[in-house]
């Protein structure tokens, strides 16, 4: 316990002692959060001894690491294995192969493994992809952040490709934290009801909007970044695909038709150059037109468009409508279909 002697002070009647702000950091005590980690994981044997090493590694060690394969048929099981044997903290759990594959598996898997952290005293869940790598202090940084501000309910770094290029958060403001490595506060983890199950995806999105709407903090810190090792698509074709499929993800969480005009024309002028933001916008299209129904409620869409029209205001100087309907997509209830 810190204690400050006020018996030498020379203070006037009715004054108060000056005590200075101590951070965790400047009093060298000990991170009193503890975390585990739960990594979903299908046939990453490429790059999982990569994020293996990375966390034996951490200068602040989890409670207890799960590494779910799900169905993983190309020896991921075996690389895990050969680390469970030397650490009594990583363990592995092996799911039965799904005959339907999306991306609510994702969540399936995660749910499984958090499972496994019953009965464990935690302050901190993270969830981590299998092909990632990071310095040795950022769960240590990360968790630094945590236990200096309660209200942070979800904390990430930006993540950069093998490339070096470093996802751009200009536009989208250091409150979105990438699903490449979320880090949770228990609490918040839980009053959000975990990771919601989407075929379509978008899951780690809607975690962090649906932390914001509960009064929780979100912050990427730019002083750190994780590297993220899956080729994303070298031949234009699969990464006009992926912009496609992207874009109709930003339909079914309820971007702002205003806001993905903008994000759009942004894409626009990155590789591939005016396809791929074509590419994007024309997944945000069709979505619309199809009616795709959206997973989210109603509220989390109103609370996202309230949100990115605020942004788009600030960073543009400009007056835009706050009422959540124009454009394509915008139906009453925040476009919810």
């Amino acid at each position: 316990m810190l204690r400050i002697d006020l018996r030498n002070c020379n203070l006037h009647p009715g004054q108060q002692p000056h005590v200075p702000k101590l951070s965790l950091s400047k009093l060298n005590m000990p991170l009193e959060l503890k975390y585990v980690i739960v990594t979903p994981a299908r046939n990453e044997a490429r790059f999982i001894e990569l994020t293996l090493r990375s966390v034996v590694a951490q200068t602040v060690l989890p409670l207890k690491w799960v590494i779910v394969s799900d169905g993983s048929t190309d020896g991921t099981d075996d690389i895990v294995r050969q680390y469970a044997a030397q650490h009594e903290w990583i363990e592995l759990l092996r799911m039965p192969e799904r005959v339907e594959r999306n991306f609510s598996g994702k969540v399936l898997a995660f749910n499984a493994g958090r499972e496994k952290m019953a009965g464990l005293d935690y302050q901190v869940i993270a969830s981590l992809d299998a092909d990632i790598t990071f310095d040795p202090d950022y769960f240590g940084f990360l968790l630094s952040k945590l236990a200096e501000s309660p209200s942070l309910g979800v904390v990430g770094t930006p993540f950069q490709e093998l490339s070096g290029q470093v996802y751009d958060y200009r536009f989208v403001s250091s409150e979105h934290v990438s699903g490449a490595c979320q880090v949770f506060r228990r609490e918040c983890f839980e009053a959000i009801g975990g990771y919601m199950p989407m075929k379509g995806g978008s899951i780690d999105h809607v975690a962090v909007i649906s932390a914001r709407m509960r009064g929780w903090q979100t912050r990427s810190y730019m002083e750190k970044v994780c590297t993220h090792h899956r080729e994303m698509g070298t031949a234009q074709h699969g990464l006009l695909k992926a912009r496609f499929n992207q874009g109709a993800k930003d339909y079914r969480i309820g971007n702002h038709p205003l806001w993905e005009v903008f994000r759009v024309a942004y894409q626009i002028t990155r590789a591939p150059r005016l396809v791929g933001g074509l590419a994007l916008g024309w997944g945000y299209v069709y979505g619309a037109i199809r009616r795709v129904k959206r997973q989210v409620s109603p509220e989390l869409v109103k609370f996202h468009r309230t949100e990115q029209l605020g942004r788009l205001k600030k960073k543009l100087g400009m007056s835009v409508p706050t009422d959540g309907n124009m454009f394509l997509a915008a139906r009453g209830n925040g476009g919810q279909e």
